[in-house]
Parts: C-alpha cells; structure tokens; sequence
C-alpha cells in the first residue's frame, strides 16, 4: 500500500489573493466559490516522472539550442544560476528545471504575441535542465527585455523568466516568475503589487552575483527555489491544487 506524501501547510498569507482589482485578467480567472482541498491518490503520488533520458546536452543553453550555425541571439548574455532546495535548505537533486522567456527585444515566439518587437531568428526563449546531486542548477540566456500588456493604459511587465519546477511525481509542478535586481519596473507591475509581503517579492528578486560572472562573457544572477516553509518562493500555483 502506498503511504501518502507528507506535506508542510503551505501559508496562504503568503500568496496574493485570487482576484484584485488592479489585475485585471484576475476577474476571470479567480474563483467564485470557496476552495476544496483534495488529498492526493496513488495515481497522483506515483505518476509519471522525468529522467535523465528526458534531457538533452545543451537544452539549458539558450544561446545555442535554437541559433543557426554560427550565429548568436541578439541580447545581453546572462547565466542564470542557483539551488533547489527545500524547506529545510537541503538539496532536491534531480530535479526537473524548465524555464521559458521573452527575447531581448521583449517578445516571446509565439503566433499569439503581436508585440512589435521583433522575432530573434536564433533565440527560441526555452530551455531545460535537471538539479544535481547538491540540487544545483543553471542556464545560458539573454536577458529579457520588457514589454507592454494590456492591463492599463500604460503598464509594462518588468523583464522576467517564467521558470518550472517539477517533484518526485507529475502532479507536483510548480510555477514561478524571476525577476532582475534592479529593475524599476518590478515596483510598478500590478501583478506583482497583488502580493501583500515585500519579503515574498523579495524571493523573487534575482541579485547579481559576480563571483559567478564570466568577464568579457556572461553576467551572472542567482536565483534559489525554495519549495515550501516560510522562506518558501512565491509560486503561482499550490500543491493543494489552486
């Protein structure tokens, strides 16, 4: 017989609420009734998992995975970088990574984004990797620039790379965006101003880290996921299903 996972009540005073006013997409997609909380299944606890045949060698290197021979996405180059860990700071190895982004200029490829910044021939804006033994991650890419959405008048979503993380079953992904120190737009994003606790963006915030900087190369920023705990990094999904 299977034993249910064991899981750390996730806080909700740490997640913005569903629906707020400034967030205007959140109308439609909050919900209208109170939540249900569902316990897991086997079928949820023993799913399908990702291995190490599910990766190949450079799907964390956006600056060669989608460029054509020779060539280069336009953009400043960063190596984004940091640890899985859970909430008592250990390691989570093998651990599944996929992160995703807008290029350079702004814009995703996509057939939807109508963006007018233009498409990067050699810059495909995904990539993949899995943690290692100590948990650890990192990616080759260029930074993202920022872009307009139609939320107010005039609102821009700061750069930022939407990054997923799955557990020890299929049901167990979490999603979450990373953001740039620095940046003046983070303070200005009303998706970012739903969420009631500065530490909570904080965590969201990825700091420059030169000492993991290759001169005359590749900025380097650090960025470590926390999976649960108070220290747990704010994530746009919850286990609990919501």
């Amino acid at each position: 017989m299977t034993k249910p996972a064991e899981y750390y009540q996730r806080d909700r005073e740490w997640h913005p609420p569903a629906l707020a006013q400034g967030y205007k997409t959140s109308v439609a997609r909050s919900p209208r009734y109170s939540l249900i909380s569902l316990e897991q299944s086997a079928s949820e606890i023993t799913g399908p998992v990702f291995g190490h045949n599910d990766i190949d060698p450079g799907d964390n290197d956006l600056l060669t995975n989608y460029a054509q021979a020779g060539e280069s996405p336009i953009g400043e180059r960063i190596i984004v970088h940091g640890r899985v860990l859970d909430e008592n700071a250990r390691p989570v190895p093998n651990t599944l990574v996929e992160i995703w982004q807008a290029n350079a200029g702004g814009r995703y490829r996509h057939k939807k984004d109508m963006y007018l910044a233009p498409v990067d021939p050699n810059f495909g804006g995904c990539g993949r990797t899995l943690s290692d033994e100590n948990g650890y991650y990192f990616f080759r890419t260029v930074k993202p620039g920022a872009y307009p959405w139609r939320n107010w008048v005039n609102n821009w979503r700061p750069a930022h790379i939407h990054i997923s993380v799955f557990g020890s079953s299929f049901s167990q992904r979490l999603i979450t965006q990373m953001y740039f120190e620095g940046d003046p737009l983070i303070a200005k994003c009303p998706i970012v101003q739903t969420i009631p606790d500065p530490a909570a963006i904080d965590q969201l915030i990825a700091p420059l880290d030169l000492n993991a900087t290759i001169p005359l190369d590749t900025i380097a920023y650090k960025f470590d996921i926390v999976l649960r705990g108070r220290r747990s990094t704010l994530f746009e999904n919850r286990l609990e299903g919501n």
